[in-house]
């Protein structure tokens, strides 16, 4: 068996059971314990796991929630490459209102925004911000609390601006995608991404490889409620078999 192939496995048993141990994979795919560390240590360098002494976890939501400052300089060519993947996905009417949602993902957009005239509407200030340069945007800012975690509108009065609109596509962020669904850790931001979800024509979710098989502490969307996932990360096979079941689209980027 490949090397690829067997860390595919693992990353399957990981989700299953929640925790591997390097005697028992060595014992069950017949390698030696150094090849299995060897695997654990790759998977952990791609941050599809955590190590621990004997083993592996999941990531996990107890792991700091970065804020937006640290997340923009983190892993910037691979969101530029999904923002051009999803790119593809916006309306061919471009007077068709667009959602964005607050994100360093989602934020790459805005490039590929040029040239459309129909409302651009998102909950993050930063966002709006960055559409000016584009001035033939229409930027609409909906209401709410800051969070200066993620520099996010949330809260009731964002939720309430939401539920009369009715965007083309909505384009989300996302702090994990497992088998639960599309993750994040705040509860208020999770309520203001379901609303976005329930609001838009098309779900669209970017998520970069450090999101795959994170787990934390709310769902906001099940895996059959969004319709493309635009990633750059290989999947493991149990996710991509329920995302497929879910009818819910993988676009690589």
């Amino acid at each position: 068996m490949y090397a690829r192939e067997r860390q595919r496995r693992i990353l399957d048993e990981l989700s299953r059971s929640g925790r591997v141990t390097v005697t028992e994979l060595a014992a069950q795919y017949e390698v030696t314990t150094e090849t299995i560390r060897r695997d654990l240590d790759q998977l952990a360098e791609r941050t599809l796991l955590v190590r621990v002494h004997g083993g592996a976890v999941p990531r996990r939501t107890a792991e700091v929630e970065p804020d937006l400052t640290s997340r923009r300089v983190k892993n910037v060519e691979a969101k530029r490459r999904i923002a051009h993947a999803a790119a593809a996905l916006l309306p061919n009417d471009p007077q068709a209102a667009v959602l964005l949602d607050a994100g360093s993902t989602t934020a790459e957009l805005l490039p590929h925004l040029s040239g459309r005239h129909g409302p651009v509407i998102t909950n993050a200030p930063a966002i709006a911000q960055g559409a000016l340069v584009h001035t033939d945007l229409a930027v609409h800012v909906l209401p709410g609390r800051v969070r200066p975690t993620t520099e996010a509108a949330v809260g009731s009065a964002t939720v309430q601006a939401l539920r009369p609109l009715h965007p083309e596509v909505a384009f989300l962020g996302c702090n994990g995608v497992g088998a639960e669904g599309f993750m994040t850790p705040d509860p208020e931001e999770a309520a203001v991404k379901t609303a976005m979800v329930r609001a838009a024509g098309r779900r669209v979710v970017l998520a970069d490889s450090t999101k795959i098989g994170a787990r934390h502490l709310v769902t906001f969307a099940a895996l059959t409620d969004v319709d493309v996932l635009v990633t750059d990360a290989e999947l493991p096979a149990q996710l991509r078999r329920h995302l497929i079941d879910s009818g819910t689209e993988v676009h690589l980027a």
